[in-house]
């Protein structure tokens, strides 16, 4: 009897089962033969924007990231920025339109990051992209991989 209380005390009621409707997103990450690379959410269109690892080897130690400013807007081709390195510099341009929602802070203070994981804590501006149009010259990581092939 005693176990049967114990029993009857310890049950618990179980929700009723519910189904959510699920978000399909995806979050796509794309890259330019200028060794650009930009990742975005397709729903919110928010994302990040940096130079890839392949562009960070070939500048050398970066010193320096000349960054866009927060709310300023920019077109397919415009320069956003700089990178300056112990060897040299070279501009960052944006593959699409985007509007900046704010930059990498970490960078600034510690620019080697790029360096180090230019992908990951190294990216340099968070963006909004505000339209696709230019989108088709944009490679996938597979396809980006093929052409650093072709320039050994």
């Amino acid at each position: 009897k005693m176990l049967n209380i114990l029993f009857k005390r310890s049950t618990v009621n179980v929700a009723k089962k519910t189904t959510l409707p699920l978000r399909t997103f995806a979050v796509h990450t794309k890259f330019t033969k200028e060794h650009e690379w930009i990742k975005y959410d397709d729903e919110t269109m928010e994302g990040q924007f940096g130079i890839t690892q392949h562009a960070a080897n070939e500048l050398g130690d970066i010193v320096f990231v000349d960054l866009p400013f927060e709310g300023d807007t920019f077109a397919p081709g415009d320069a956003i920025g700089a990178v300056e390195s112990v060897k040299t510099s070279a501009q960052i341009y944006t593959p699409v339109d985007v509007e900046i929602l704010g930059n990498n802070q970490e960078i600034e203070a510690t620019p080697e990051l790029v360096n180090q994981s230019p992908m990951e804590d190294g990216w340099i501006t968070k963006i909004k992209v505000t339209s696709l149009d230019n989108a088709k010259d944009l490679l996938s990581e597979e396809e980006y991989q093929k052409f650093l092939k072709t320039l050994e």
